[in-house]
């Protein structure tokens, strides 16, 4: 099978897969389903209709698709204990900057206690033994300098989103610490790490103030795409990028459990981080159609207008690379988002993660 680059290393095992049916979290849900993975989701119902987890209809194809808030930690230990998963991967988040001004409290509580629930059901699960626990490039303290943060620097963040994802790595280093620590690695039997991407697009996301979705809309709708912020420079990359670093990392994590449990960057190549101005413009060309509108206001809510990582960890230790560049980036997001009427999204997802790998 074309999709698999792991040896068959995912076949018949267990992984669950928090925030399934988010973006990432469908995604990622194909990918494991085609690798013969035994996959069970927790997730909130899907914010729309048109979201690639309902699209793909990837909730009738996994063993157990589960409606479940983080929140509630009992539930999340009864789950872990009947499913006994091998592997999780924790993507359950509150995922956007603007909103988290809107709800401090809901994203602190989903972003730090959510990801504490988890660890503690991890804790409680014998049968886990690698968590991989997904945070985002915001946690870091952001002094909108020129070179990447590294895995080392200090954690921050200006606004509730990127301070509630600095917090919640935090706390995934003092679990690690604490509870998980590889030095007695004997006695616990469990390798965690936290992964930290850049700003993901790819097709399936329809999420109010992200970029990708902004400019889609507007195309499919006829109306000029509206920039807020078009000078600001982001680390852009395909969702199959990071998903593709998070699966190599897990099954590092479980042949050598002590080695790779620590933080890791998986972000673009140099030449992919631009603004988001050029990523409309390249929207725009691989549409066909469209035209872009300046409507940046002094006075707007602070988004960072520059943050990117160094990824050099990633490639040394674990030997993953970003395979595309800026232009194929966009090139086969566009594409998904001019197919999904017309074809079947579970394989046009298929599809795209066998050309990614190619």
């Amino acid at each position: 099978m074309g999709v698999d680059i792991f040896d068959n290393f995912y076949k018949g095992k267990r992984v669950l897969i928090t925030g399934h049916t988010g973006f990432k979290g469908s995604w990622l849900s194909v990918w494991l389903n085609e690798l013969g993975a035994e996959v069970a989701g927790i997730g909130l119902d899907p914010a729309t209709d048109r979201d690639n987890f309902v699209l793909t209809r990837i909730g009738e194809k996994i063993v157990a698709d589960i409606r479940a808030d983080i929140l509630d930690g009992e539930r999340m230990k009864r789950i872990f204990r009947e499913f006994q998963p091998e592997i999780v991967f924790h993507l359950a988040a509150q995922p956007l900057v603007r909103l988290s001004y809107d709800i401090p409290v809901e994203t602190y509580q989903t972003n730090v206690m959510g990801t504490i629930n988890i660890l503690e059901a991890i804790r409680a699960t014998d049968s886990v033994k690698v968590g991989v626990m997904i945070t985002t490039d915001k946690c870091y303290e952001n002094k909108e300098q020129i070179w990447g943060y590294r895995e080392n620097e200090p954690m921050g963040g200006y606004d509730p989103y990127s301070s509630s994802k600095g917090a919640a790595e935090l706390a995934i280093a003092s679990w690690r610490r604490s509870y998980f620590n590889p030095e007695k690695y004997s006695t616990h039997g469990k390798s965690i790490a936290s992964v930290r991407a850049g700003n993901v697009v790819g097709g399936g996301d329809w999420a109010l103030d992200r970029i990708i979705p902004d400019c889609i809309r507007a195309l499919e709708a006829g109306r000029p795409i509206d920039i807020r912020s078009p000078k600001a420079i982001r680390p852009w990359q395909h969702v199959l990028e990071p998903l593709s670093g998070y699966l190599m990392l897990a099954r590092k994590m479980w042949d050598s459990p002590t080695e790779y449990c620590e933080g890791w960057n998986f972000g673009p190549r140099a030449e992919s981080i631009s603004t988001v101005w050029e990523v409309a413009s390249k929207v725009v060309e691989a549409y066909g159609s469209g035209e872009l509108r300046d409507l940046s206001d002094p006075n707007a809510l602070h988004e960072a207008k520059l943050l990117l990582l160094d990824i050099s960890k990633a490639k040394f230790r674990l030997g993953w690379e970003p395979r595309l560049n800026l232009s194929q980036t966009i090139s086969l997001t566009t594409d998904w988002y001019k197919k999904y009427t017309s074809e079947c999204p579970y394989d046009l997802c298929v599809r795209q993660i066998n050309e990614y790998l190619k």
